[in-house]
């Protein structure tokens, strides 16, 4: 008996909550319902306007069409002379056939254009010749100088210091500043010269000889520079 009483009570409660969602479905189809008629009334409402607005559209179109003038058919019987037209300011030269008078400042002006843009091209051209130039000589100078050993490099940055200070080096100034023999420096400086380093030796009333940097390689670089470059 007790289990048949909790049966019935699950019966009960199943229709319970079917009660509730029936009346739930109800609720929301009412709502639902509503909502579509709401729906319905704006669309009309703005099938109205859209109507009033075309036939207001075509009234105005019908009324700002442009009138065909009507020519008539019949020549007229009054020959009157015409009057010249008063002379207007035209960009047309009558004396060279109607052409533009224009025509001949805007090809000037092109042309002007045109050149202004060659010689500019060309000089990013020639800009950019020098660039790889410069490149390529800063890339032969750290070859180069990547060649010499550290000695050697020490006996050119002290010949190109002196030759920035006093205007050139010779061997005994050399061996005072480096404390080497005259000897050792003059083979230095062979050995640098044989290697492509621009140092110039010159002699000086048969007897002493004076040396330099190439002045061409001191515009390109400057000892920093050349310092630089053999580091990388």
């Amino acid at each position: 008996m007790h289990s048949i009483k909790e049966a019935f009570q699950r019966v009960g409660k199943d229709i319970g909550s079917i009660k509730e969602e029936l009346t739930f479905l109800r609720k929301s189809i009412a709502e639902t319902r509503t909502r579509m008629i709401e729906l319905c009334e704006i669309i009309n409402k703005l099938s109205k306007k859209t109507e009033l607005f075309n036939q207001k559209k075509n009234i105005i179109d019908s009324t700002h069409k442009p009138k065909i003038p009507t020519t008539s058919t019949h020549p007229s019987t009054h020959n009157k002379l015409f009057n010249p037209l008063n002379p207007q300011n035209l960009s047309i030269s009558t004396g060279n056939g109607g052409v533009s008078t224009d025509r001949q400042t805007d090809r000037q002006t092109d042309r002007h254009k045109q050149n202004k843009w060659e010689k500019s091209q060309d000089s990013i051209n020639n800009a950019a010749e020098i660039l790889n130039s410069l490149d390529n000589i800063k890339k032969e100078i750290r070859i180069k100088f990547k060649r010499i050993t550290e000695q050697e490099l020490l006996v050119f940055s002290t010949i190109y210091q002196l030759d920035e200070e006093q205007g050139h080096a010779d061997y005994k100034l050399l061996s005072k500043k480096l404390n080497l023999t005259e000897s050792s420096i003059r083979d230095y400086v062979q050995r640098l010269i044989k290697k492509g380093i621009p140092v110039e030796k010159k002699r000086i009333n048969n007897k002493t000889i004076i040396l330099n940097i190439s002045k061409n390689l001191k515009k390109i670089a400057s000892l920093s520079t050349i310092l630089q470059l053999r580091g990388l």
